[in-house]
């Protein structure tokens, strides 16, 4: 246990030192959010939003680019330090090599479509699309990916089953890689839809990050422990600066690449159940986005007068502050609860 602490204090210090010449030099780079982008072309995509947001353009936005750098070059680094001293590393699934696979694969290919999708926006090189990528291409690739992802989940991890308290374990063979692809889009656009407001997504993230990270301790994951400890070290530095009012935007880049990750590890772990109750802030807010899709493209009107869920507080009159908090508080429940699904026999 010290020596993941220790792992998770310098990840900490490692991203608090880096970030604020990150943040300059993303000022020299002009990488801020809505810099050039016009008005007129705010309001006809997301008015609702624009109207409470304005005042942020500008804004610098790649903290989630400088934490999936950090996060994966302190955790080869501490692999092999691990290695060097001896460290038993030790992999739930025979095979460690093949679990870092999938967890990097991950992290870096969603991060790349982030990225991309990140320069779209802020150059307006796809023109007429909604924020850089036209949604469909995105969600394309994003399956795509998952679909890789769990295939190497089920076919180098040999898993295929749903743990569901109270019922048991359910073998599902072939239809796991569908189940497996679905649970890993979904977080993925769950975590980039409540990316909306200072420090909620971070802030969120963070907590169900160590909700998860109790959960591979428990099982002694090496790999999943290690990733996770220096990947919360990393999101409570960017957290700092990514509160209200915010100095740095996650974006693109970090919140595709978390959310898919979140969910791949929560995969891996065999907690899939407990992966949606920890979650359960990105869950209200990617269903509240859904309901409010199908409203739109069936009843031709709207179920809320906005969504998700954290625009409709905010159209209701809440504060940004006091939205992210009481998102922190619930997320904490929602982990506690988690947990306790997790852990029974």
């Amino acid at each position: 246990m010290s020596i993941y602490l220790f792992v998770l204090c310098t990840s900490f210090i490692t991203n608090m030192i880096l970030i604020i010449p990150f943040i300059n030099l993303l000022y020299k780079l002009k990488f801020q959010r809505g810099r050039q982008e016009t008005k007129d072309a705010f309001d006809k995509r997301t008015p609702i939003f624009d109207s409470f947001h304005k005042l942020k353009a500008g804004t610098p936005v790649g903290g989630g680019l400088m934490l999936v750098v950090t996060t994966l070059v302190l955790f080869l680094f501490f692999t092999v330090i691990f290695t060097f001293l001896k460290v038993p590393i030790i992999s739930n699934f025979g095979q460690v090599i093949n679990e870092i696979k999938i967890i990097l694969f991950t992290f870096v290919f969603f991060s790349f479509l982030g990225l991309y999708d990140d320069i779209s926006k802020i150059l307006v090189i796809q023109k007429g699309s909604f924020f850089g990528l036209r949604m469909r291409h995105k969600l394309i690739i994003e399956i795509a990916l998952a679909l890789i992802v769990a295939f190497w989940i089920y076919k180098d991890l040999k898993i295929d089953f749903i743990n569901i308290p109270f019922f048991g374990i359910f073998h599902i063979g072939w239809f796991y890689i569908i189940f497996a692809a679905f649970v890993i889009v979904a977080f993925t656009n769950a975590v980039n839809i409540t990316d909306g407001l200072d420090g909620l997504a971070s802030g969120c993230l963070a907590i169900a990050l160590t909700g998860l990270w109790a959960i591979s301790i428990s099982i002694l994951d090496t790999p999943l422990s290690l990733f996770l400890v220096v990947w919360i070290g990393g999101m409570i530095a960017l957290l700092y600066f990514n509160v209200y009012p915010a100095r740095l935007f996650i974006g693109d880049t970090g919140s595709l690449a978390f959310g898919a990750t979140f969910a791949v590890i929560g995969l891996m772990l065999g907690k899939s159940f407990a992966l949606v109750i920890i979650g359960g802030i990105f869950m209200i807010e990617i269903i509240t986005s859904f309901i409010q899709l199908m409203s739109k493209k069936f009843r031709k009107k709207k179920f809320f007068p906005v969504a998700p869920f954290h625009l409709f507080l905010q159209l209701r009159g809440w504060e940004e502050p006091k939205i992210v908090m009481r998102a922190w508080v619930i997320s904490v429940m929602f982990a506690i609860i988690g947990l306790m699904i997790a852990f029974m026999k």
